[in-house]
């Protein structure tokens, strides 16, 4: 099975590959500012969920990638567009919503409707057209026909990715979460500060 395949895949290789998603997964990025603007809106549960939800988002794309559906995708623009267009309207949103939301009452921050962060969290990364190319380009370099059926090296490879960044992105949201705490006592301008946060992730999608 799948983690009978991972086992033939060499030690070295296994490692780099582990090491290397890592590097790309502390490196700030939309998921990274996103359960950390969430963090600072909701508090540590909620960027924690955030980060959870994102980690989802990535189960899709490694899901894609493992089928084939991904290279289909990436291989007609006008999807990638229509994906990245919904994504950064989705920010957008999420920008606007926070910034009317009004200030924050301290004693509210720590409640969190848990569906409603995945949700984000997932929507965010699902509908980021980026992941698509990179798991394409990613995860094939550390693939052998020797070791096993490819498909299910690209799928446990992805699994060991989606696990690792999971965990990093939810460290990201606990954090700003906490910084959130200190900057509500202090001004009460985490809506604010969120939406700003959103709608710079969704320019960011746009023009990069």
């Amino acid at each position: 099975m799948i983690w009978d395949t991972l086992a033939n895949i060499p030690a070295g290789q296994l490692t780099a590959f582990i090491l290397g998603g890592l590097v790309l997964n502390f490196a700030p990025g939309q998921d990274v500012f996103f359960a950390s603007a969430c963090g600072i809106q909701g508090g540590p549960r909620a960027g924690a969920w955030a980060g959870f939800g994102v980690g989802l988002g990535v189960l899709m794309h490694v899901t894609l990638a493992t089928v084939g559906l991904g290279a289909v995708v990436a291989a007609h623009p006008e999807a990638l567009r229509a994906i990245k267009w919904a994504g950064a309207a989705y920010l957008l949103w999420l920008a606007w919503k926070s910034w009317n939301a009004g200030e924050v009452d301290p004693s509210a921050r720590g409640s969190v409707r848990v569906w409603n962060i995945i949700r984000r969290g997932f929507l965010s990364n699902a509908l980021n057209p980026k992941p698509v190319l990179f798991m394409l380009a990613f995860l094939p370099q550390f693939t052998n026909p020797a070791w096993g059926p490819v498909w299910q090296q690209i799928l446990g490879l992805g699994l060991v990715f989606a696990f690792t960044g999971t965990l990093v992105t939810m460290g990201y949201g606990i954090v700003g979460g906490v910084a959130g705490q200190v900057i509500g006592k202090r001004l009460g301008l985490v809506n604010r500060i969120a939406a700003v946060m959103f709608a710079g992730l969704a320019l960011r999608l746009i023009w990069k």
